[in-house]
């Protein structure tokens, strides 16, 4: 605690307290569109990851954003608050190019240390970059880049800042395409101004908690020692929220991958239980490819149906680790089986996440099932080598038949898709 202590009074006293460069840039997918089809510049529009009604905005440009039209935002609500939105199917390969394209530019200024997803990213300042002119300079340097090499319909906030998390703060503290810098003499004052929900990490079911104890403001947050904090937050995370709101870099915390899964909205033509399997295993497959891909097994499945007009139903089921795309079918299957049956039912929405991952190295497999596990194996390898050389769904088992052009790639808030892994290629492919 001293040592920690002591590290805080260097920082204080240093002319060049500046450690992190974050970088996030606005309203990503939207901004994307509006670069490739100069017809929608300057108008509000929201990407989609399927055109429907029922589905939400995944994005929305700063002109959408003007009327209130965020992520999560439901389609329908979406054109009564701007009802001129243009609305546009999402392309996740074109996203994806765009990241690494972007990326490069970005260190072509200076190194990016990590990517925290697609659209932010942190660079380390190290030696005179850690003086704020120099930082700042560095920004606008990051900035004319990305305007000359990709366009200016690409813009980005950036946040400088003592350590990665106030650097992310700052970064969201004036959008779009601002450069807000927080030293060490700032703290803790440049955050008050704030709102809980502003500092990351306290999402609506946190700030409940903090308001049930009397904190209402980031000053009252700022207030509470490092003991009280891990109170609140029940855990060592509110030690580290105490290190972070002092500029402190809190080590990376390194968690071991929980679940992988896919989710897709279904069109209006596919609204029926009988394609909601269809999509089902179509997820079930490209996840499977993952799981090989990242040498994982699983050993539990969980599957979710959202209906139009009823709760969601889901459902769960336990196996043998194993990343046998037969195996992981089988229990799919007998998931479905579960499902009420009622001729009402429009599904708009299917899931699947597989957890209880494991290293197969340390996996405990079923003695009943050795006998066929090497041929099975040897099946699923042949198959991603095709489907890998020849394109997506070259090759693929039937219970996906009707649903094979569907469920495309999607990006998640922190994983950015392996093309070559997810992506999906047009193709004749035969079951």
């Amino acid at each position: 605690m001293h040592e920690k202590c002591n590290s805080v009074i260097a920082l204080q006293s240093s002319p060049m307290s500046l450690n992190a460069l974050y970088v996030d840039f606005n309203s990503y997918f939207a901004s994307v569109e509006q670069l490739l089809q100069p017809e929608l510049r300057g108008k509000p529009i929201a990407v989609l990851p399927v055109v429907a009604e029922t589905t939400c905005c995944i994005a929305a440009s700063n002109e959408a954003k003007v009327f209130g039209v965020k992520t999560g935002t439901r389609v329908s609500n979406a054109r009564k608050m701007c009802p001129d939105i243009v609305l546009i199917e999402a392309r996740p390969a074109t996203y994806i190019e765009y990241h690494h394209k972007l990326v490069a530019v970005v260190e072509s200024c200076t190194h990016v240390e990590r990517t925290l997803s697609i659209d932010e990213m942190v660079c380390k300042l190290t030696g005179s970059q850690r003086d704020k002119k120099n930082a700042l300079a560095l920004a606008s340097r990051i900035k004319q880049r990305i305007t000359e090499e990709i366009g200016p319909e690409i813009r980005c906030s950036i946040g400088i800042a003592p350590n990665t998390y106030l650097a992310k703060v700052a970064s969201d503290m004036k959008k779009p395409d601002g450069c807000v810098v927080i030293e060490m003499k700032d703290i803790p004052h440049k955050l008050f101004d704030l709102k809980l929900r502003d500092l990351i990490g306290i999402g609506r079911k946190m700030e409940e908690r903090l308001k049930g104890r009397g904190i209402r403001t980031v000053q009252d947050l700022y207030a509470l020692d490092r003991h009280q904090l891990r109170i609140v937050w029940g855990s060592i995370d509110g030690e580290r929220m105490y290190e972070k709101l002092r500029g402190i870099e809190v080590d990376r915390e390194r968690h071991a991958r929980s679940s992988l899964g896919h989710s897709h909205v279904l069109p209006p033509d596919l609204r029926t239980i009988e394609a909601a399997r269809s999509v089902s295993h179509r997820l079930l497959q490209k996840a499977c490819l993952r799981l090989r891909a990242q040498e994982l097994y699983a050993g539990r499945i969980h599957l979710r149906i959202k209906f139009i007009d009823r709760p969601d139903w889901h459902t769960e089921g336990r196996f043998s680790p194993t990343d046998n795309t037969l195996q992981l079918t089988k229990a799919l299957e007998a998931l479905f089986k579960r499902l009420p049956k009622h001729k009402s039912l429009k599904p708009y929405a299917v899931g699947i996440t597989f957890s209880d991952l494991t290293d197969p190295a340390a996996s405990i497999q079923d003695l009943f099932e050795q006998p066929t596990s090497t041929k099975r194996s040897k099946l699923d390898a042949a198959l991603d080598q095709l489907n890998m050389r020849y394109g997506k769904n070259t090759v693929y088992f039937g219970g996906a038949h009707n649903a094979v052009n569907y469920a495309p790639m999607r990006i998640a808030f922190n994983h950015i898709p392996d093309p070559d892994i997810e992506g999906d290629q047009p193709n004749e492919g035969a079951s």
